[in-house]
């Protein structure tokens, strides 16, 4: 299959990132390049781009819609570890912009055979790096029940996942579940059909099965710390996000980068010697247009924000 991935709040991530033509920019969710693309047309020959991405499939990808420019590097890795993926690589020039684009690929959730959909039926799967071990079959198998319904209340905000998860685990003692529509199969018959009008009733449990499998958000707070502090002076920060979980980390990680005074409001100067790396640019996020979300169905969630790093005074 084609990777194929229509790149989400385009105009707005490039105007965001205010891409200098010798700057050093970081796709670290490269996916299909979409992103990318734009971002490297816009470079010199001194400038550089560097792609990291956890999926193989999606660095073969790159590598062949930017097979025309010579000033891009890439990294199999995962977007958590840039400060330590880019020293490993002996790059020294500190990024003047970083992108991360945190939702799964359109090729990653209509390839079947990765078993992201709740809509076609394939192997419990759901790697972004298929090179990992853990898988959803693993997850659905194992985990406790506790474990489970820790999981898709707080990652999938499911309102029945204590039934969901006391189901699978009834489930799973009769045969292993092994395939995404088995796992469908239970979560329908655990949430009552009145209350299965909200978009399909899968949808929740499915996101939250993900985001363990790949470890999406446990690190997500310090990523952007640590992205904020690696920038250099005037470089942005720019992240889309695709559910309330993922946002909320963004959002306190960037409130801490820009740092804020904890003094008693009676004093008369401030005295904590807060740290601040930068300013945030959006105060609030900036959503797709109307036009795009019609375009786009999976735009309609995201949600961007903007860091940019403090310049030195003169």
């Amino acid at each position: 299959m084609e990777f194929k991935h229509k790149p989400v709040l385009l105009k707005e991530c490039i105007e965001g990132l205010n891409i200098k033509p010798d700057g050093v920019y970081v796709d670290g969710t490269i996916g299909g390049a979409g992103h990318s693309l734009e971002i490297v047309k816009r470079l010199s020959k001194k400038g550089l781009l560097i792609g990291i991405d956890r999926d193989e499939e999606a660095l073969k990808a790159a590598k062949e819609k930017l097979k025309d420019f010579d000033n891009v590097k890439y990294i199999h890795g995962n977007h958590d570890d840039i400060n330590r993926l880019l020293l490993d690589e002996g790059i020294e020039r500190k990024p003047d912009g970083i992108l991360l684009d945190l939702g799964v690929s359109s090729y990653q959730l209509d390839e079947k055979e990765r078993g992201f959909s709740y809509i076609e039926n394939a192997r419990l799967d759901m790697r972004m790096d298929k090179t990992q071990k853990l898988d959803a079959e693993y997850v659905i198998n194992n985990y406790s029940e506790e474990e489970l319904f820790k999981i898709i209340s707080e990652y999938g905000e499911e309102r029945f996942a204590k039934n969901i998860a006391r189901n699978i685990c009834k489930k799973r003692k009769e045969s292993k579940i092994e395939t995404t529509s088995e796992l469908v199969n239970i979560i329908r018959e655990s949430i009552p059909k009145s209350k299965q009008n909200d978009g399909h009733p899968a949808k929740r449990t499915f996101q939250a099965i993900r985001i363990e499998v790949n470890n999406e958000l446990k690190p997500l707070y310090n990523t952007v710390i640590e992205s904020g502090k690696m920038l250099n002076e005037g470089g942005r920060l720019v992240i889309i996000t695709f559910h309330s979980l993922e946002d909320r980390a963004v959002k306190e990680a960037y409130i801490e980068l820009e740092g804020r005074c904890t003094c008693p409001k009676d004093l008369p100067y401030c005295v904590c010697n807060y740290t601040s790396y930068g300013k945030i640019l959006t105060k609030k996020p900036i959503l797709p247009t109307k036009e795009e979300q019609e375009e786009n169905s999976r735009s309609k969630s995201a949600k961007l924000r903007i860091f940019e790093r403090r310049q030195k005074k003169e």
